[in-house]
Order: structure tokens, then sequence, then C-alpha cells
């Protein structure tokens, strides 16, 4: 009895030992998709004085976070960044440096600047007295009202004759009077700009040169995480739904001649309106709505277009000579600029950024 139960003993223990080695000498698992390896950060949350460290994130180098909400945050930011969207939906690419593709003079350039009568002086004549004084050849403002005093300092006016409203109506009405006008130019590009931003033209120069003005190409920066999900009417009574990019106007954006050209069913001649009450949206989601939608063309994003909708003072102060657009504003009764130390204040020198 005692000898068959050393042997069965014996057994056990040879079994146990050939296991391990089994495991010690088999390949390792391969290393664990991004997305996984997010959801097995959470079993590393504990560390000193209750931070916790950001591991198995592939975006950004181990940081510490403060709370389990901040972590949470920048795990959804990774998994929106590197997985699939629901539903399949595409997302937008990000412009990458590139090597120029074709020589860009300015006349090539078609900006349009889209402004009202109440903001000449507050914001247009900041913008005269700085980026457009240097470029009238390239920028025409479109409005809506008479203004003799903005003729004289420059001859690119367009009185759209739309209401001075900010709905999308009359929004929509001011695109389709630039869209127009641009295809009536003939010239390669058509970058549509609003009245508080600033334009370095020599970036967005070498931006626009990196693509071929004759193919498909559609450049902005969005202002959601996600496309914009809309309701499409379709015919008498008839909706479905529809998802999209689109590059928010307020940060600009810039359209290829070649990708305009096809637009046109839906944005020419007053076409524009007709499709903005489709999907009853503004004028730059309507924008993404034909491009992305109905063309299938995807939005192009980058970083180098900035509006009033981000943290402006993010930007590096040594990177601002690579940046195509800027803007400004207010947010939560604090100035939203660019921040830069100089000998003027803002109310000595309102037309800089920051202080």
């Amino acid at each position: 009895m005692l000898n068959r139960c050393g042997r069965r003993l014996l057994l056990a223990l040879a079994g146990a030992l050939l296991a391990c080695l089994l495991v010690l000498t088999a390949d390792p698992p391969p290393p664990p998709p991004p997305s996984e390896r997010g959801r097995r950060a959470l079993r590393s949350l504990a560390g000193p004085g209750g931070a916790a460290p950001v591991v198995g994130l592939d975006t950004a180098p181990a940081r510490e976070v403060r709370s389990l909400s901040e972590y949470f945050g920048r795990l959804a930011r990774a998994r929106t960044d590197t997985g699939p969207l629901p539903g399949g939906a595409s997302r937008p690419a990000d412009a990458v440096p590139r090597a120029p593709t074709e020589s860009l003079a300015p006349r090539d350039v078609f900006i349009a600047v889209k402004t009202t009568k109440k903001f000449h002086r507050a914001r247009l004549d900041l913008l005269l007295e700085t980026w457009i004084s240097r470029h009238k050849e390239m920028t025409f403002i479109f409005t809506d009202g008479e203004d003799e005093v903005l003729v004289r300092h420059t001859g690119n006016v367009i009185n759209t004759n739309c209401s001075s409203a900010h709905s999308r109506q009359a929004l929509s009405c001011k695109m389709a009077v630039e869209y127009d006008r641009f295809i009536e130019s003939g010239r390669k590009w058509f970058c549509h700009v609003d009245d508080d931003n600033y334009v370095n033209v020599q970036a967005l120069l070498r931006l626009l040169a990196s693509y071929p003005h004759t193919q498909d190409v559609y450049l902005g920066k969005p202002s959601l995480d996600r496309p914009i999900q809309a309701t499409e009417r379709v015919g008498e009574g008839e909706v479905r739904p529809v998802h999209f990019w689109f590059a928010t106007g307020g940060a600009g954006f810039c359209i290829s001649r070649g990708l305009a050209l096809k637009m046109s069913p839906w944005a020419s001649g007053g076409h524009f309106l007709s499709t903005a009450e489709r999907i009853r949206l503004p004028d730059d989601c309507t924008i993404g709505y034909i491009v992305e939608a109905l063309l299938g063309v995807p939005l192009t994003r980058s970083g180098l277009f900035h509006s009033h909708l981000e943290n402006l003072q993010q930007v590096p102060a040594s990177e601002l000579h690579e940046q195509v657009t800027l803007s400004y504003g207010m947010f939560e009764n604090k100035r939203n600029a660019i921040h830069l130390k100089g000998a003027f204040s803002v109310d000595a020198d309102p037309s800089r950024y920051g202080n």
C-alpha cells in the first residue's frame, strides 16, 4: 500500500517537472495589439501617491495621471487614434510633410475671407494691416454690405447680398458665392478662412505645393473627434442617416480645383443652398457632406490649421512659423490666443497674439 502511494507521488512530481520545462522552453506569446494593450493597462493602475502610470499606449511616452477619469480620457483618446470607428466609418488621414509636386505661385491660390459688415472695423481692419496687406492679389473678401472704406483698402471685396444673420442659410449663401467666384477665377486652389484667422501664406503655399491640384484634395482640421451624424433628406418625407468628416471653417480649409469641379452638381449656380437644406447644417458641414458623403473623397487632416475652438496656448512658439492658420477668441472670460511675450500689452497692440 505504502509503495503504491510512493509511486503515485513520484509520477505526479515528474509530471509537474515536465510541464514546467515545457513552459520555460516554449516560444513567448506575441505582443498584444495596441487596443488590447490599453485594456491590459487597467491592471496596472496602482502607483505611488495614488498616481497611475500610463502604460501600453503607443501614442505618447509613459506619463503619470492624477485620477482615474484622466486615465480613462487618455485611454479613450488612444483608442480613437488607433482603432476603427463604430459602424466602419473612415477616419481622416493626417497630412504629413511631403516633397513639392508642382510649382505654385500666389496667383494660383484663391483665399476667400468670410466676414459681415458689423465686423469690418473690429476684425477685418486688423487683417488688412497684417497678412492681407502683403497678399492682396490672392485674397477676396466676401461680406454682406457695402463699405467704401474697405474697398479703398483692397479692391477684391464682394458684396454677396446675403443676410447678415449668423444662420446656416446666411452662411451657406456666402459659401455659394465663394465657390462660384473661385470656379470663375480659374485658379488652382480654393481656401476658405474666417475674419478672425491669421494666414501664414508662405506656409500655406508650401503645404498646397505638396499636393497636385488636379487630384481630389480636401485639406483642413475637424472640430469633432468623430464623424458628424446627420439626417439626409432623399425624397418627399423620406430621410436616412448619414455620417462624414468635415473641416471646420473656423480653422480654414482648402480644396483642389480638380475636386472643386467634381463638386459642381451640388455646389454651383445656387445648388449649394439646396444641398445645405438636404442635411440642414451650416456651410462647412455642407462642404464635408458633398466631398465625403457624396463624392467619397476623404478629408486629409492637417494640424497646421487652428481655430478658436482649441487651446491655442498649446501651440509652441518655436513652431509658429510652420502653422498655416491661427485664430483667437474668448473662453470662460479668458483670452484664447497664441501666447507670445513682448514689449507691448494686448491693449497697446491688439493685433498681436497674446501678451
